[in-house]
């Protein structure tokens, strides 16, 4: 079979670093190729680093073929699942993907809405029956489903799409890297591009900077408010020890998260057990 590439799919999920890509042709050399790749009749979905570097030195490798797909927008949704379910990406990729399949996800909405309104204007139902139920509005349409879906928090979920409408693309690689975290990222990315091209220019100790007086600068403009009770007022930036605390709270829920997964998992498979 002649093994097809689609450059949208091939470009769709995060590239691996150097470094990730070198470990990957270093176990693939020792090992081989273990992992099968996913066509979509004979477009390749996943497995684009492994397939190059099989091609580049000769590894065979085996193929199975998803016959679930209708279109491109169901294998778009398959390789943004299969990414979330890996343990490996960052929270910024994982708020990415999810944020990207609330885009397909509410473009379905919207078309069987426009479905649904067509029938009920060109049908009308026989006397005495009801009119034909609207369909069910779909997961993923709101900013906490898309939180539980990345396993984020909706705060950081609204600052990576702040992020993604207002960062430049050097501001956008420094948080790809980690050089700046999510929320410092998403502070700067309010400065004009130029002001954010010179604080990444100048790495981390100068995007940090820049990060501080942003936040200097929105408390100053803020009027005095009176604090909340049982402290912690909303006139001030927070401390470098209260961002450390909040994510630590952050990492937390996704924990908690990752625990109640696990038991789901952990209960299915005694189920299946005990069903053959």
């Amino acid at each position: 079979m002649q093994i097809k590439i689609n450059d949208v799919l091939r470009g769709y999920i995060e590239p691996l670093t150097e470094a990730e890509y070198a470990a990957l042709e270093r176990s693939i050399l020792v090992e081989g190729c273990r992992d099968a790749l996913v066509l979509w009749e004979d477009v390749l979905v996943d497995g684009h680093n492994r397939y190059q570097i099989c091609q580049q030195h000769g590894i065979p490798f085996k193929v199975t073929e998803n016959t679930s797909f209708r279109n491109l927008d169901d294998v778009k949704l398959w390789m943004i699942d299969n990414n979330l379910g890996r343990r490996s990406i960052s929270d910024f990729q994982r708020g990415v993907l999810a944020l990207r399949k609330k885009e397909i996800v509410a473009a379905r909405v919207a078309e069987l809405a426009a479905q649904a309104a067509a029938e009920d204007a060109s049908i009308a139902p026989p006397e005495g029956e009801a009119p034909k139920a609207k369909p069910a509005a779909m997961p993923l349409t709101s900013r906490e489903d898309i939180a539980r879906a990345a396993r984020l928090s909706s705060a950081t979920i609204s600052q990576i799409e702040k992020i993604q409408k207002t960062a430049t693309p050097e501001l956008v690689e420094a948080v790809r890297s980690g050089t700046i975290s999510i929320n410092a990222a998403a502070t700067v990315a309010s400065l004009p591009e130029a002001d954010q091209v010179a604080a990444v220019a100048g790495g981390k100790k100068e995007l940090q900077k820049a990060a501080k007086e942003v936040r200097e600068l929105r408390a100053a403009s803020r009027p005095a408010k009176e604090p909340k009770e049982g402290g912690g007022d909303y006139g001030r930036p927070l401390t470098e020890v209260e961002e450390l605390r909040a994510e630590n709270a952050s990492l937390k829920e996704k924990n908690a998260a990752l625990r109640a997964e696990i038991t789901a998992l952990q209960l299915r498979i005694s189920e299946l057990v005990d069903a053959s």
